[in-house]
């Protein structure tokens, strides 16, 4: 069989493709090796599918650490604010949450997915799932026909490959569009997980002392091995039994991997600061001031309210201060060691999950061998790629699904024009 257009890949990305070629008349081929297609898109955002981000353009593209600032050529062809028109056209209307998150106002990702299958019916785009693909094949500079795994071959003036990367392994993404892209001649850059929960072989870990205490709006930074903050995240975070977890840790992760890397380290130092809206002299003089004020009061009673409990009591104890000792008992250079690890709690980190644990994949076909306008490969005619298979991630809240449709909506609407340009 013949066609314009074959996608290869189900996810956010690959169904952006079918739908942007079929809509620009191409006949479209989309091939996924699972039984469903949007299984990624299905368990987003918690089961209610992030679709995008309403921040301004230079916002999202700074939540985006990895080569976000390659989308600018296609975020002014087909933005996030389009990706609300095209939701919206299809029948999902979408709210705002915190950070400009946007969700379906069904909080529903199967919508989400349902509404998208039914726009490929509607252009009559031909779909095949079990379908693994075994290879490319390419010819005299350009692409010929994908190879499935049973045999079959479909030939195509271009192939899209939309496979993901190959974190969230049972949704299907694993790693398969890397060595297409290598046979074609490009470069894929070192794969690393991001987003992803930090593991730390700390004592207080590993007995467990801290395991499943959530800390609420805490500032999170990765330090470099002179001590100085790499990044800084403010939001929530979890102690686990094998390390942390929760918003501040997945966006920190990557920055641990990295420095890991760059300075050949097998631990890296995490600070956690419990009250960032305070500075640490005023907050020594007013913890001081009460500790001297209620003398006779056990020390816990006294701070009671200021951190959790869990951790309030954790805090003493590594500082040695018994909880239950009378205030006026304490000597004041414990007081001021407890509010510095209030605002500095350090403590070591050796790693990460694995990349099949983490949410997004870092690393991938060199963004520098994509053209940024179109998504097509600089090595291979009719080649191009689109999602997270890219060198291209963000943070968690709609930035990687926004990438993942906007390059998806550039990679289709190209490889049509290219594929009919060249029929015959």
């Amino acid at each position: 069989m013949r066609y314009d257009v074959v996608v290869i890949g189900g996810g956010p990305s690959g169904l952006m493709a079918a739908i942007a070629a079929g809509e620009n008349k191409a006949k479209v081929l989309l091939i996924d090796k699972g039984d469903k297609l949007g299984r990624k898109l299905a368990i987003s955002g918690g089961g209610r599918c992030n679709v995008t981000n309403r921040l301004p353009i230079d916002e999202i593209i700074k939540h985006i650490p990895g080569n976000g600032r390659f989308l600018y050529s296609a975020f002014s062809i087909f933005s996030n604010e389009d990706i609300i028109s095209f939701f919206e056209d299809l029948g999902i209307q979408l709210k705002e949450e915190d950070h400009g998150r946007m969700f379906p106002v069904t909080d529903k990702a199967q919508s989400v997915v349902d509404a998208l299958l039914r726009r490929m019916q509607e252009l009559k785009i031909d779909v095949k799932t079990n379908a693994p693909v075994d290879d490319l094949q390419y010819k005299d500079d350009r692409v010929v026909s994908v190879l499935l795994k049973n045999g079959e071959q479909y030939e195509a003036n271009a192939i899209i490959i939309a496979v993901g990367g190959k974190s969230v392994p049972h949704t299907g993404s694993t790693g398969d569009g890397y060595a297409w892209a290598k046979k074609a001649g490009h470069t894929i850059t070192n794969l690393f997980p991001t987003e992803v929960p930090v593991t730390s072989s700390e004592t207080f870990i590993k007995e467990k002392a801290l395991q499943g205490l959530s800390l609420r709006d805490i500032s999170l930074s990765v330090l470099n091995p002179k001590g100085k903050p790499l990044i800084t995240h403010r939001m929530d975070m979890i102690f686990t039994h094998f390390g942390i977890s929760g918003p501040a840790v997945l966006r920190c992760s990557q920055f641990v991997v990295k420095a890991m890397q760059k300075w050949n380290l097998t631990e890296v130092t995490m600070s956690i600061d419990a009250l960032p809206d305070q500075k640490e002299e005023p907050l020594y003089q007013e913890i001081s001031s009460s500790v001297k004020k209620d003398g006779k009061k056990a020390i816990k009673n006294t701070l009671k309210g200021l951190l959790p409990e869990r951790y309030l009591l954790f805090l003493l104890n590594t500082n040695g201060i018994d909880p239950n000792a009378q205030g006026a008992t304490i000597a004041t250079e414990k007081i001021r060691n407890f509010v510095r690890s209030c605002k500095q709690f350090q403590f070591k980190v050796d790693g990460t999950l694995s990349l099949e644990k983490a949410f997004v994949t870092g690393g991938g076909v060199s963004v520098k061998e994509i053209e940024p306008q179109t998504m097509a490969s600089k090595k291979m005619n009719g080649l191009y790629f689109c999602g997270e298979v890219l060198d291209i991630h963000g943070y968690t809240g709609g930035y990687n699904i926004t990438s993942a449709l906007v390059t998806g909506r550039l990679a289709g609407t190209n490889a049509a024009a290219f594929s009919i340009k060249n029929k015959g």
